[in-house]
């Protein structure tokens, strides 16, 4: 879910005592986290199952060592899958903790969860963090504005013990949202967002989550990474800290960062049975594990749903009739000279409602800015990514 602007209403007095320091210390400089990831219905799937999409955009245009296996120094957080693409895991805040489901997203960097102050429609279908409940909250008092391509968010900055999986607890700034945008989180059973992108990102003068865990030594090398599991609702992880691969097939190949914002790289080139179709001179591609979809450049993504047969169905939606999914071609992303192809199979949503969607969507792009595309988990559950803050790159190898 890319972000795409902060405002940070008042400066924050000291930065420099930002970070409280670690609470009950764990002994985690030789350990990597793992987090089990579960997936769940986007917000597209939960609103064409209450008739709700006609009122709603489809996706809202965005602006823009190789051998170890089952490593004991790893420490694991699952991700929940619901069924279209999304991945959830569990978080706790403050002491005694209180536990929200959030995205892990790698096309943001803060961290927000609805308060108990927020009185938005959507904020009271969620799980609210209540400060007075927590021994160990501080209120930062700087007004917070996060704008994302699909919403916007009005909060205060506050600072509390986070704690992720069973062993990471540290002290962590993050956002109490006080009101959201109209529809924005109303219809989709997350509580909030936990950004992963780089430092540029994040609302200024904070520190995001992973640069925390970093600065705490909290975890043994300075990387992370998806394991998204298309055939099960269990058994997704984000892994903090190290690798386990056992989770992907042959040799991690990686790509350098070309731009340290957003987790962005340079494409090669982008086909279709054998014919460039998008991408021809080269092009930016952002992995965005916050995105259900394939996202880029309007006349590009035209002509992809021309040859993939798409026809209109209701508003801003695009079907293909599901007894030609088997026949269509895959689309290949060729990325520093490897091709990464997505089936139809991948490509082709088929809703509970029998009917079946493409699940490519537009990107606004500025004029003059080189042509970038989003992949979304439709290409990062075919792919288990590493994204490696040390060395500034993303390596891509084959999920099992």
């Amino acid at each position: 879910m890319l972000r795409t602007q902060s405002v940070l209403s008042t400066s924050v007095e000291d930065r420099s005592m930002k970070w409280l320091g670690l609470l009950g210390l764990v002994a985690l400089s030789e350990c990597m986290v793992i987090i089990p990831i579960t997936q769940m219905k986007s917000m597209r799937e939960t609103l064409r199952e209450r008739n709700l999409l006609t009122n709603f955009s489809e996706e809202r245009p965005y602006s823009l060592s190789q051998n170890a296996t089952n490593d004991q120094n790893i420490i694991y957080h699952p991700l929940r899958n619901y069924h279209d693409f999304i991945y959830i895991g569990t978080i706790a805040i403050g002491m005694p903790p209180q536990e929200f489901t959030v995205i892990f997203d790698t096309g943001s960097s803060d961290l927000w969860v609805p308060s108990i102050h927020c009185h938005s429609p959507s904020c009271l279908t969620h799980n609210l963090f209540n400060p007075h409940k927590s021994t160990t909250f501080k209120l930062l008092d700087n007004r917070i504005d996060l704008i994302y391509a699909s919403g916007r968010i009005e909060g205060v900055l506050g600072q509390d013990v986070i704690q992720i999986g069973n062993l990471l607890h540290f002290n962590q700034t993050f956002t109490l949202s006080q009101k959201l945008s109209k529809d924005f989180f109303q219809n989709i059973p997350f509580d909030g967002i936990l950004g992963l992108g780089f430092p540029s990102l994040a609302i200024q003068g904070t520190t995001p989550l992973f640069d925390n865990l970093k600065k705490l030594g909290l975890i043994p090398y300075p990387l992370f990474a998806f394991y998204l599991s298309s055939r099960r609702e269990n058994g997704s992880v984000l892994m903090f800290g190290g690798v386990d691969h056992s989770y992907h097939t042959g040799k991690l190949n990686w790509v350098p960062v070309s731009q340290t914002h957003y987790w962005q790289i340079t494409m090669g080139r982008i086909s279709m049975n054998g014919e460039v179709i998008a991408c021809k001179r080269g092009c930016q591609a952002i992995m965005d594990t916050g995105t259900t979809s394939l996202l880029g450049p309007r006349r590009h993504i035209a002509k992809i749903q021309r040859l993939i047969r798409v026809r209109p169905f209701g508003s801003l939606q695009h079907t293909v009739p599901c007894n030609i999914t088997s026949t269509l071609p895959p689309l290949i992303f060729t990325i520093k000279g490897i091709d990464y192809p997505v089936p139809a199979q991948a490509y082709i949503y088929e809703s509970s409602q029998g009917l079946c969607y493409s699940t490519f969507r537009n990107v606004k792009q500025p004029k003059n800015e080189a042509e970038t595309w989003v992949l979304g988990n439709v290409f990062l559950k075919l792919y288990f990514s590493v994204y490696d803050r040390e060395k500034y790159r993303i390596g891509l190898a084959p999920a099992v």
